[in-house]
């Protein structure tokens, strides 16, 4: 392992036309799933998405976004209840998993699941690309592959190899995150301070200007993810999430 892997690891969005083998793509998914999991459940599945054909037919429900156009392999990451599910039907066992509570834990499986597969894949040069748009095609991108019921789509990650070395993003500093005993309630200068280097990203700045905003937070609340959106892709999720047998 490189020492300084975590402080320097950088979301990969364009790639080479390598593949990525069969053969490391299994191993890094079997070193994937000794990740925690609630009650040793593992209450995720991932579906491989490498056949041409398949991937045409999954990128537009990304958007097309280069990240998923361009990569060798998109994996989607599912909370699946189902699985286990059936388990205890075959032993005449009651499962009561058809609830909210049970997909907040298969969530929390997959996501912890996911970032196992991204962090072993880097570790083995493969770049990854977390593809936020997943939640809001769910009930498309479950319909596409043939998702049964409590099976939710969580989580979208492109793989390929790197094409260049990727930029690294920003981050808040660790003052901005960690707190002590009970959440510090910050006061405004102080988020202004948290929030500056951020705001002074070169990047950001330009974000700001291409936009017409007046600062960076506008770019976030009126262009990347503004109320409306939220509000439709929330009901178009909480949809499946009853389609799918979760509520």
């Amino acid at each position: 392992m490189e020492q300084d892997y975590f402080s320097t690891r950088a979301t990969v969005r364009e790639y080479t036309d390598e593949e990525v083998s069969d053969e490391m793509l299994r191993d890094v998914i079997q070193k994937a799933v000794h990740a925690p999991t609630c009650g040793n459940m593992q209450l995720y599945s991932v579906i491989v998405t490498r056949n041409r054909e398949m991937k045409s037919r999954l990128e537009p429900l990304h958007f097309n976004q280069p990240a998923s156009t361009g990569c060798n392999i998109i994996l989607t990451i599912c909370a699946d209840f189902n699985r286990f599910t059936r388990w205890c039907e075959i032993r005449e066992a009651k499962p009561g998993y058809n609830n909210f509570h049970s997909f907040v834990e298969a969530m929390t499986d997959a996501v912890i699941f996911a970032q196992q597969i991204v962090t072993i894949a880097e570790m083995n040069g493969i770049g990854t690309c977390y593809l936020g748009t997943v939640n809001y095609n769910a009930a498309e991108i479950a319909c596409l592959l043939n998702l049964p019921d409590l099976v939710v789509p969580v989580a979208s990650i492109s793989l390929g190899y790197p094409k260049n070395k990727p930029e690294q993003s920003e981050r808040l500093p660790i003052d901005a995150v960690m707190h002590y005993e009970r959440y510090r309630k910050d006061s405004d200068s102080e988020i202004e301070r948290l929030f500056s280097d951020k705001e002074n990203f070169a990047t950001n700045r330009k974000f700001v200007e291409e936009n017409n905003k007046r600062n960076l937070a506008e770019v976030f609340t009126d262009i990347r993810y503004p109320k409306e959106m939220n509000e439709t892709v929330s009901a178009s999720f909480l949809n499946i999430l009853k389609e799918k047998g979760f509520l």
